[in-house]
């Protein structure tokens, strides 16, 4: 059944259609500067589609909340819930297909990605009986992808970017189709952009992003001054569900109002400069004083003020050095700990392998300071190898050996997400063990999903890495041809806990 939504008019005064069929196999980019009218555009499409498909919108200034009344979608607060726990709401999100917006405004940039990439990452993972149709809407996608490193952290931008594209480049398949919506082409990483085979682009004034604009629709150079005179709620429109040709397209109304509005210019009120004084600096009759909340200190201060056997710090720290580690009480006469010990320690916390390495590092040096060891000998690097032989199962006695060293220094060369991966291959194939499991090399990438283990090992077969078998009774035999060993038949649907 071919769905056709109508956005609005074309310049012509026919209606402007969308083909919602095709959108959820092409993709949308919707590009404009702002006040050109990209969220009225992105409302306009929600409302009208939201009795054909399922829908999921990322929305950083919670402008889209407003849709919950009158088409009943569930607004999820991001900041009430933690990063994990969204994943689990996006993958009941798909199985029981309810439409979402995700409530993203206080939260600050950072953790906005953190959060919207385990969303989406949550919807991306889900099992296959529930890839149903679904439209995932970004607003100010050039939050989540960005073109270049920021004020963020790297680790919060790549996952976040990860998360993007995952969504447009590999979403098809799991009924995903994105729909992102950026200021500007030149913001918004280009493989994220590349996949969308749909535009709606709106005004903008820079000389990069009309010309980029004019490419993308196919447009000649001189075309692209066109940009700069479109009114606010104009677009051009080109791509499979949308025109075959650029298509100047007016949007229609929409039904619901986002809660920022539009400034308009009112009178001041007529208050005497005195009262004016008067009514700022001091508080009104039923006005609440407000106390500034004391920030949270640093991991980085916390370790000065341990190392530095400072007076007890606040309770507020207190309670974050408890949350990162409670080390067991020695006895005082009691020889220090080995770095091996202090890290067997650490990783006996079963969540341990799940967590960021860097988080773990850091529980790492909190233990190596209460005991009075100096952690620091083993710097990132090191701790991440170690972390890595960690997670592939292998212990102290096999790490020692030759071949293992020779192990280690092939997967040293190898990119960080697959090293753990390839130290648990190499680890079972040298002691002719069983092939892992799909839930195993899970683990030992640091995720939960044994779907994901399936695209590492194809990843790895491609780069040369290994060489993945069938044998006659479904099991699978890997081969490692750079050491020379491979593993026994081994089931890879067999859960961790059985294996």
């Amino acid at each position: 059944m071919t769905v056709a939504i109508e956005m609005g008019n074309t310049s012509a005064g026919q209606p402007a259609t969308l083909d919602l069929e095709e959108l959820l196999a092409t993709r949308l980019l919707v590009q404009g500067n702002s006040g050109s009218g990209k969220s009225h555009l992105l409302r306009r499409l929600v409302e009208q589609s939201a009795q054909w498909v399922q829908q999921a919108i990322i929305d950083p200034e919670g402008d889209f909340v407003t849709l919950a009344e009158m088409f009943g979608h569930v607004v999820v607060d991001a900041s009430a819930h933690t990063e994990a726990a969204l994943q689990q709401v996006a993958a009941r999100v798909r199985q029981h297909r309810v439409s979402v917006v995700l409530n993203l405004e206080n939260l600050e940039t950072e953790r906005q990605m953190r959060h919207a990439a385990a969303f989406l990452g949550g919807l991306f993972d889900v099992e296959r009986d529930y890839w149903f149709p679904m439209l995932v809407v970004v607003d100010e996608a050039q939050l989540f992808a960005p073109a270049a490193a920021g004020e963020v952290s790297d680790e919060a931008r790549k996952a976040s970017l990860g998360a993007m594209t995952n969504l447009m480049c590999r979403g098809r398949k799991r009924g995903l189709a994105g729909i992102i919506a950026t200021q500007r082409l030149a913001k918004l990483a280009k493989n994220v952009a590349a996949e969308a085979s749909n535009f709606l682009m709106g005004r903008t004034f820079l000389d990069i992003d009309m010309s980029r604009a004019a490419d993308l629709l196919g447009m000649e150079r001189r075309q692209a001054e066109m940009f700069r005179d479109l009114n606010r709620g104009h677009f051009i429109a080109l791509g499979p569900a949308l025109a075959r040709r650029p298509l100047p397209i007016r949007i229609g109304d929409v039904q619901t109002d986002g809660r920022t509005g539009n400034a308009r210019l009112m009178p001041l009120p007529e208050t005497p400069r005195e009262d004016a004084r008067d009514l700022i600096m001091k508080p009104g009759e039923n006005e609440q004083l407000r106390v500034m909340a004391r920030p949270a200190p640093s991991t980085a201060d916390i370790l000065a003020q341990l190392a530095a056997s400072s007076p007890p710090p606040p309770p507020a720290a207190l309670s974050l050095v408890a949350e990162v580690s409670a080390a067991p009480a020695r006895e005082p006469s009691a020889p220090k700990p080995s770095l091996d010990e202090v890290l067997r320690e650490v990783l006996g916390d079963p969540d341990a392998l799940y967590r960021n390495v860097a988080q773990v590092y850091q529980d790492f040096l909190v233990r190596c300071r209460q005991y009075g060891v100096n952690g620091r000998i083993l710097d990132l690097a090191a701790f991440r190898r170690k972390m890595a032989t960690a997670r592939a199962g292998v212990d102290a006695e096999a790490a020692d050996t030759p071949e293992w060293e020779q192990a280690l220094g092939l997967s040293a060369a190898m990119p960080e997400d697959i090293q753990a991966v390839f130290l648990m291959l190499a680890r079972a194939a040298h002691d002719k063990a069983p092939c892992p499991s799909n839930a195993q090399i899970a683990r030992a990438r640091g995720s939960r999903s044994p779907r994901r283990a399936l695209g590492l090992l194809d990843h790895m077969a491609n780069a040369g890495l290994i060489v993945v078998d069938i044998d006659a009774y479904g099991d699978r035999v890997i081969s490692l041809p750079s050491l020379g060993w491979q593993t026994a038949p081994g089931n890879p649907d067999l859960e961790d806990e059985v294996a």
